[in-house]
């Protein structure tokens, strides 16, 4: 989309159809976190399944566990038969089989719905990334970007204290809230049309016009990927480790950790607001910098003492490092993968966070045990801040690159 066509665009927030994809990127912390307040009375209810203790607690995890495997097909099939049929399909499966909780018989269908669920994520998800590339371009995709990621921190206070209220009368309640997605079909289907004139209106591509893109975008997004399950594992550290470590240094684990992560998704949510100004200013490179550091930051901050100003000062950092890397991770994301491709590497990306997710429990738990959490602590944040150095050697090789590309040439007469 042109800048002057652009600058002529109402703003963003007023779309519907940037509403409806922010609201479709909320189901992401919808599938997992939503029924965490119902555990403990799932767990009463189904009380006659010998494995009900550990069932419960896998239905939080299950959707990642079949993103992970749906994402990268999704995104091959979205490539095929267009990112709108996907979502709007992905939407749908959402909310019949998140919903359905609140009345199948036993636990072990709670448990297959939940995986089901997995499969919604990981078209929804993959859609959604690939129609943001295919709608939006230039500051108009960083701001979706940002507002994206506001969206998804504000919008696990809602979904969790909802749930919470629900769960006080019936632990089975709560699964109504996945019902809510069918709302959104009304701003979701006027996408369908939408494309099909988007693709009948595209013009082809100049011959050779990005046969370098063509021709590397796999190997640009396996790197993305990788980088992108080495933050999510490495953040994840907090939703999954944060109550043990409250609690093995002589805090109150369930109100700390609802402390410390509401500073850390209330901060990263506001950073995100203005994660376009600050993309826009200082540029992809540094924010990804700037991001990464106050990641480490926030990281050596809880490795030097297991007190309330480190991990409410660390969470706080932590969050607002993340708020600036996760939709920077996005942007490159789309700006790597050809229009035709757009759906495989969004199911890349997509499969590397929940992978990240999936990961950093079973990787980093063992680690924990052995040496301790200051340890490694310590270790991400230095990890972290390599990240960080990383990204700022790539921005000063891009200055030099281009002051060289710059420089006026000899004149050879």
């Amino acid at each position: 989309m042109p800048t002057n066509a652009q600058t002529s665009l109402p703003p963003l927030w007023l779309q519907k159809t940037t509403i409806a994809l922010l609201l479709v990127a909320t189901l992401k912390i919808m599938a997992n976190a939503t029924i965490s307040p119902a555990l403990p009375g799932l767990e009463d209810f189904f009380s006659d399944n010998a494995q009900a203790a550990y069932l419960t607690r896998f239905l939080v995890a299950a959707p990642s566990l079949t993103v992970v495997l749906i994402a990268p097909i999704a995104g091959v099939v979205a490539d095929r038969f267009g990112r709108a049929p996907i979502l709007v399909a992905g939407v749908v499966l959402f909310a019949l089989s998140g919903s359905a909780g609140a009345y199948l018989p036993d636990l072990t269908s709670v448990l297959v719905s939940r995986l089901i669920l997995g499969v919604a994520v990981a078209l929804t998800m993959t859609a959604q990334i690939a129609l943001v590339g295919d709608l939006f371009e230039g500051n108009r995709r960083s701001a979706f970007m940002g507002l994206q990621t506001a969206a998804i921190n504000f919008s696990g206070f809602l979904y969790i204290g909802f749930a919470g209220f629900l769960a006080g009368y019936s632990p089975r309640w709560p699964f109504l809230i996945y019902a809510l997605p069918f709302l959104l079909l009304p701003l979701l289907l006027p996408l369908l049309h939408r494309e099909r004139l988007d693709a009948a209106n595209r013009e082809l591509p100049v011959e050779g016009q990005n046969a370098t893109t063509e021709g590397n975008w796999f190997l640009r997004a396996s790197a993305l990927s990788i980088l992108t399950m080495a933050t999510v594992m490495l953040f994840f550290l907090m939703p999954s480790q944060l109550p043990f470590f409250l609690t093995e240094n002589g805090l109150d684990g369930a109100s700390g950790t609802a402390y410390g992560l509401g500073a850390l998704t209330l901060t990263g949510g506001c950073v995100a607001v203005v994660f376009k100004r600050i993309c826009g200013v200082m540029g992809l490179c540094a924010t990804f910098s700037i991001g990464f550091a106050l990641m480490g930051t926030g990281f050596a901050t809880l490795s030097l003492d297991a007190s309330w100003p480190t991990v409410l000062g660390g969470a706080v950092q932590i969050g607002a490092g993340y708020a600036l890397v996760q939709p920077a991770l996005f942007l490159v994301a789309l700006n790597v993968a050809p229009q035709s491709k757009r759906g495989r590497v969004s199911g890349m990306v997509t499969t590397a966070m929940f992978l990240g997710q999936v990961i950093s429990p079973l990787l980093l738990t063992p680690l924990l045990q052995g040496f301790g959490f200051g340890l490694v602590f310590l270790l991400s944040s230095i990890a972290l801040f390599a990240f960080a150095f990383t990204a700022l050697c790539i921005l000063v090789f891009q200055a030099i690159a281009l002051r060289i590309s710059l420089r006026p040439q000899p004149d050879r007469q």
